[in-house]
């Protein structure tokens, strides 16, 4: 396997206090990883070690996990949650998309929607788009003024500052995609019959603000990458990179949390006991 894809975290992680500029990262690095027998391999082992850490995190009951997936349309959001988490158990795992908000959710602040659905200890949850929409696409279309979006910066810091000071481990993967790749990728859900239920006008008409959404990206992950909840640019122009990389990462960050099984809550021995004694 390649030395250069063992430390994927490292290779993605936006530095805290480091202004973040998405030219500079390349939508289609592989990490040095080619053959298409390597990555699979190394997908196929990250799936199952990230099945045996979900199943510590549901016994052990003491942390949970939060995977935001945040991305240009046709990026591979609903992707990524199909292929990374296809192994694990649905019990202990749980997947909320937030759309428009509505009128109910409109009427409180923009995290009221977002905490309710934070997994409960034992749970791993992801989130398809999430309450970074609100720096994102509230500030493209200008749906509230600067001074309002600007500020949920330091709201949402706040907020994802609480979740992990009550055991809730925040990971936050921008799914990086090239204006041309999202381009081929849109037009794919027109011309292949089996893609057109993808199909949403309101997809076309953001396309044309993609480079607003550069922008209004690179303040997002500049302002809110924390020790406490980092984001990662995952290159994402090769799906199979895409669904390697993030996986390998939340695997990799839920096992350094070395959790173990609780002990039983009876003698084991006496219940071996018990079994073996005649009827």
């Amino acid at each position: 396997m390649s030395k250069s894809h063992k430390d994927l975290a490292k290779r993605f992680r936006v530095q805290p206090g480091k202004r973040l500029k998405l030219n500079q990262h390349d939508p289609d690095d592989t990490a040095g990883i080619f053959r298409k027998r390597e990555y699979e391999a190394i997908l196929k082992h990250d799936i199952q070690r990230l099945f045996e850490q979900e199943t510590l995190l549901w016994a052990s009951r003491k942390y949970a996990v939060l995977v935001v997936l945040q991305g240009p349309d046709a990026a591979g959001k609903d992707g990524t949650i199909r292929h990374v988490m296809t192994g694990l158990n649905p019990q202990a795992c749980r997947v909320t998309a937030f759309k428009v908000p509505t009128d109910e959710e409109s009427h409180h602040d923009f995290l009221w929607r977002v905490h309710k659905a934070v997994p409960m200890r034992g749970e791993i949850g992801v989130f398809n788009r999430s309450h970074y929409e609100d720096v994102l696409v509230a500030r493209v279309h200008k749906l509230v003024p600067k001074d309002v979006w600007s500020a949920r910066y330091g709201q949402i810091n706040d907020f994802e500052k609480i979740l992990a000071k009550n055991q809730v481990v925040v990971l936050k993967f921008f799914l990086h995609i090239s204006k041309k790749e999202q381009e081929k990728r849109l037009e794919a859900r027109i011309t292949d019959q089996s893609k057109n239920w993808k199909l949403s006008p309101s997809d076309f008409a953001e396309h044309r603000y993609y480079d607003q959404y550069v922008e209004a990206y690179e303040d997002a992950l500049t302002e809110c990458s924390t020790e406490r909840a980092p984001w990662y640019v995952i290159p994402s122009n090769h799906k199979w990179f895409r669904n390697l990389a993030v996986a390998q990462i939340l695997t990799d960050t839920m096992t350094s949390l070395k959790m173990k099984y609780p002990p039983p809550s009876f003698d084991v021995s006496q219940l071996r006991e018990a079994m073996h004694q005649p009827s």
